[in-house]
């Protein structure tokens, strides 16, 4: 058993790009990633799970077909399995997203920003 904790700047500092989520950690089947985001993400929705959004660092806009929600730091917000999204930062915005395991981060939505799946930092 490693009984270090993991240290989240440490961790957002060996990212470089934006858009790449990276895992840190897991419990039971579910991923802690973290990701830096900056500009607009795809339309895209995830059927089979809800996904959380947590910000550590910056401020995110998720945008839904009937609204919106504001995440500044320290906030987080459960998109609903099944739930049109658009995540978008104006400024680089360090997030931690919690998701079970084999979750791409386009859902059933292939483009540009589909990232390789389940890479640890």
């Amino acid at each position: 058993m490693d009984y270090r904790a993991i240290n989240l700047s440490e961790k957002f500092s060996l990212l470089h790009e934006h858009w790449s989520p990276r895992v840190i950690g897991e419990m039971n089947d579910y991923q802690f990633k973290i990701v830096k985001i900056e500009g607009h993400f795809a339309w895209h929705v995830h059927r089979d799970t809800d996904e959380v959004f947590v910000v550590i660092q910056g401020e995110m806009v998720i945008d839904f077909r009937d609204g919106q929600v504001k995440l500044p730091q320290g906030e987080m917000f459960v998109v609903p399995k099944g739930v049109e999204h658009k995540p978008f930062a104006e400024r680089e915005c360090q997030v931690m997203l919690v998701e079970p395991k084999g979750v791409l981060n386009t859902g059933d939505t292939e483009s540009d920003r589909t990232a390789a799946n389940d890479i640890w930092i």
